[in-house]
């Protein structure tokens, strides 16, 4: 070889922009990769939401002929676009689970049981806000086709019907869904969730439930919790400490099973679910859709989103030998109105 002949270059000679483009080419794949990965996680995600409903949906209890069939409030035409659930927990003397996928007795028989509790929930339409109004069950009124008594026999006289249609008259205002559970739905849900944690505020011993309540905080199982929202005996406020108690419960309730609900533990999900449509029953116009509707629009719902509120009382007296508590009616529909219509209840 000729010494003075040029040596090979150390370096190509050919431009380095291809190079460059294939890099950018090579960035841009995988950018549109992980892209394409993230979107087919939420798809996923969103179709095991999708399905998780849907499946579970299909076992909740509905109860046929919920709603009254006469004259009803109409739907208000100022109110804030949000949906009213009606919520009870039924007194039932059945040994035996009358509510959710669980029950083998039927939910209502003419004068074997009583709503033991009963809440208006108001959902805004945004699902930013929750507000209820407890109804104590001693709260004498105008019972459809019974004159007047406790709004508690309502349920027991006619059903969900005409426990709907006696609220409905009372406040003015339309019923859009209807949720109840018994006592045995009560203690299995609180102990699916591991216990619910109570803050006990004094010491209190209810002679009629045979049962005392320690000051502080305690994880309540299911037959401690049940006595706690029905206690009124040895507490000075009677019912309306009940009607704290049973909101208290409720709030914390939420919290647990909030907590347990998650796309990222599936099976602590599965276990809610079970839990919930095992023991609760819900009226037939509630659709699968709207129960998925429900499930997203709450999941990021809290405890400071809620507001609790009880139907103002005007006094207390005893009718025909009953006690009774005498509600400000035109303040209940006032509230609850307001309420409705996105003002402060």
């Amino acid at each position: 070889m000729d010494a003075r002949a040029p040596r090979p270059p150390a370096w190509p000679t050919w431009p380095l922009r291809p190079r460059v483009h294939q890099r950018r080419h090579i960035f841009r794949t995988l950018l549109l990769i992980g892209l394409a990965t993230v979107l087919a996680l939420v798809s996923l995600a969103a179709g095991a939401v999708w399905w998780g409903t849907s499946h579970y949906g299909d076992q909740v209890t509905r109860i046929p002929d919920a709603f009254p069939t006469g004259p009803r409030p109409a739907e208000p035409t100022a109110d804030d676009g949000g949906t009213t659930f009606l919520l009870a927990g039924v007194d039932s003397r059945s040994t035996k689970p009358t509510t959710g996928s669980d029950a083998t007795a039927r939910l209502w028989r003419y004068g074997a049981q009583r709503s033991d509790t009963l809440m208006l929930v108001h959902l805004n339409a945004d699902r930013h806000r929750v507000d209820v109004m407890s109804i104590p069950r001693d709260s004498w009124v105008a019972i459809p086709g019974h004159g007047t008594a406790k709004v508690n026999a309502a349920f027991s006289w006619g059903g969900p019907p005409l426990m709907i249609e006696t609220v409905e008259r009372l406040t003015l205002t339309r019923v859009d869904h209807f949720g109840v559970i018994d006592w045995h739905g009560f203690k299995a849900l609180t102990d699916a969730v591991g216990g619910v944690p109570i803050t006990v505020s004094q010491d209190s011993y209810d002679p009629v439930l045979e049962q005392h309540f320690n000051a502080g905080t305690h994880v309540m199982d299911g037959e401690e919790a049940l006595a706690y929202v029905r206690q009124r005996h040895g507490v000075p406020g009677g019912e309306l400490d009940r009607i704290k108690h049973q909101q208290q419960f409720l709030r914390s309730l939420v919290t647990e099973i909030r907590d347990e609900v998650s796309i990222t533990d599936p099976l602590g999900t599965a276990r809610m679910l079970d839990a919930v449509t095992g023991t609760v029953s819900v009226d037939d116009h509630m659709s699968n859709s709207d129960l998925r509707n429900l499930v997203l629009d709450l999941r990021h719902l809290d405890a400071s989103d809620a507001s609790f509120s009880t139907a103002p009382i005007v006094r207390s007296q005893i009718i025909r030998g009953q006690y009774a508590l005498i509600l400000d009616e035109a303040e209940l529909r006032r509230r609850w109105h307001a309420v409705e219509t996105g003002g402060a209840s």
